[in-house]
């Protein structure tokens, strides 16, 4: 995809390739236009600014006494995370800033996909902010102070941003194949009417967030898995983009959502960056801040590139992370005290079963692996 008018005051990359050129480092016909190189370049540097940041921000996250102490509603996980207590959390900042950066330098800020996608990475790490304030805070107040958000509170949140988007997407997509549900062995040109494309970007881009949310509970969990599902829908959003991709692959062809490819460069960067300190040991958590914004906004962009069914199946984890937490809820309801699982979400099952954590930390991202790598498999299937 050609960045069109890239000697504009939105493409920040034309300077470098400037500099680049008046150096003789690269030749006259090397171009910072096409996609999958701004895609890997923002890899590049989210990582790099993660790496930069860690130490400084640990450290300030410290001083400020922003540490977390995991407690659950069972003695021995409470036991088997007791040196977990104190571990600063909310370093999502370093994510979302790092994400923030690098798709105002690699991405073209005149996208309306682009725009939107920073919107909902800040909108619901805002919310993940105040929900770790106010989780953090109660611990240091009066007893009685309330423990984080309610969760009808975030999900008031989250469906409030997803039906924004949604109207948002669904008006500036004015061409046909916006609107066509891309769901494998369904016909192609069913058009989702105004409402129905609502309801889906909200149960899509909420379900997402809350599921990333839950699955970040153990050191390196959630970050790993997210790297991974980033990547794939890095590679997604340029097929999508690409008209001639698109048609080989009996993709729906969303004009300029390409640049989205460059945001999930830089998700996949900056996750793979925070990596280097919260794995096992973990030196800071990510807290809602990071989970809920980067939930999301893999949700909103597989609203956006037509590929929900996409992100059950290179998400599964998530979606069995969540789908554990409501079966144990809803079972424990309905039959008045019994459990399915010794503790959900479902890594704190198999914890409990006897894996290390660092077992069910890589043996979950082996899964989300294997489940990208099938999911890039059956793009033909349509």
């Amino acid at each position: 995809m050609d960045w069109q008018g890239h000697r504009g005051d939105n493409d920040m990359l034309y300077w470098l390739y400037v500099f680049m050129a008046g150096h003789g480092w690269v030749g006259q016909n090397f171009s910072l236009q096409e996609v999958i190189f701004r895609s890997a370049l923002a890899v590049i540097i989210s990582f790099i600014m993660v790496l930069a940041m860690g130490k400084p921000v640990i450290g300030r996250l410290k001083k400020l006494k922003l540490g977390d102490k995991p407690e659950f509603h069972n003695d021995s996980l409470n036991a088997m995370n007791v040196g977990k207590a104190d571990t600063p959390t909310m370093g999502g900042v370093m994510i979302i800033a790092a994400i923030f950066i690098t798709t105002l330098l690699c991405a073209r800020i005149d996208n309306f996909y682009v725009q939107m996608a920073l919107m909902c990475l800040i909108y619901l790490g805002g919310l993940g902010v105040i929900d770790d304030w106010l989780k953090l805070t109660e611990k240091q107040r009066a007893e009685g102070s309330r423990d984080g958000l309610m969760w009808w509170e975030k999900l008031v949140f989250q469906v409030g941003l997803g039906v924004i988007l949604a109207v948002f997407i669904y008006h500036h997509g004015g061409y046909a194949q916006a609107h066509y549900l891309n769901w494998p062995l369904l016909p192609r040109d069913w058009v989702l009417p105004t409402g129905v494309f609502a309801v889906l970007a909200v149960v899509v881009i909420a379900g997402s967030s809350n599921a990333v949310n839950l699955t970040d509970g153990m050191d390196g969990l959630a970050a790993g898995c997210m790297t991974i599902v980033s990547f794939a829908f890095m590679i997604l959003a340029y097929v999508t983009g690409d008209a001639r991709w698109a048609a080989n692959l009996h993709f729906n062809h969303i004009r300029l959502s390409g640049e989205l490819a460059v945001v999930c460069g830089a998700m996949a960067g900056a996750c793979l960056g925070f990596l280097w300190f919260n794995c096992n040991p973990a030196q800071v958590f990510m807290g809602d801040t990071g989970s809920l914004a980067l939930g999301g906004t893999i949700g909103y962009v597989a609203i956006v590139i037509r590929q929900e069914p996409m992100l059950l199946l290179v998400g599964a984890i998530f979606v069995i992370e969540a789908g554990s937490v409501l079966i144990q809820v809803g079972y424990f309801k309905l039959s008045r005290g019994k459990r399915v699982f010794l503790c959900s979400p479902i890594h704190h099952h198999f914890h409990l079963k006897g894996w290390s954590e660092q077992q069910v930390v890589i043996r979950f991202w082996l899964i989300t692996g294997l489940s990208a790598a099938l999911a890039l498999a059956t793009v033909k299937i349509r």
